[in-house]
């Protein structure tokens, strides 16, 4: 499997409901607040429901903490996991046996995970029809060959920035889209060092 489907499967519980439009220039207003959310967000739990292009759907839970870590747990009997911790995003398939791990702070996810996010060096928005959301794609120009994030924020004074996080859209290299909403977001909250930690795979026997 190449770098960019596995990417690409890892990423599968970022998304939003609706498919992405084309991108227009980001107003700088819109883009401050993105990077103002991010910014006040040191940490973050959230339950999520993945939905593939077969209209098939997991559901899991998501634990992240500033700066570089994050844990994608699934639940339903999908076996595997998607964790960075603080340097290096490993992607464990238990069921195979097999453990891929990339740099975090060259995949999209940097852009959520960064010390000091970038956002507009990376991101634009995207036109909404609903003016209470804000859509943002993440593309590094660099690493394109990576795929895009499409983030979904509501407006909303009582969060972080102004912004309430809704979920992602991963796009592969291929136009592949994988979509997920997020339920249950809380911001700030504790989370300890031992989220960022997993058991390694056992190779199977042939």
């Amino acid at each position: 499997m190449s770098f960019a489907n596995k990417f690409a499967r890892a990423l599968a519980p970022m998304a939003i409901i609706a498919a992405p439009t084309a991108v227009l220039a980001a107003p700088s207003d819109e883009l401050a607040k993105v990077e103002a959310h991010l910014t006040t967000v040191s940490s973050m739990t959230a339950n999520f429901v993945q939905t593939d292009g077969r209209g098939r759907s997991l559901r899991g839970t998501l634990q992240l903490k500033r700066p570089g870590r994050i844990r994608f747990e699934y639940g339903g009997g999908a076996n595997m996991l998607l964790v960075a911790d603080g340097s290096s995003l490993h992607f464990i398939d238990y069921d195979v046996g097999q453990k891929s791990r990339f740099d975090v702070h060259k995949t999209p996810l940097g852009l959520l995970l960064a010390a000091k996010p970038n956002v507009e060096r990376i991101a634009k928005i995207v036109p909404d029809k609903d003016p209470r959301v804000v859509v943002v794609r993440a593309r590094d120009p660099a690493r394109s060959h990576y795929g895009s994030l499409y983030l979904a924020f509501i407006h909303s004074n009582s969060a972080p920035g102004g912004l309430q996080l809704y979920g992602w859209t991963a796009v592969d290299p291929q136009n592949k889209k994988t979509r997920v909403s997020l339920t249950n977001v809380r911001y700030n909250v504790g989370v300890p060092e031992s989220a960022f930690r997993f058991a390694e795979p056992k190779k199977r026997r042939r």
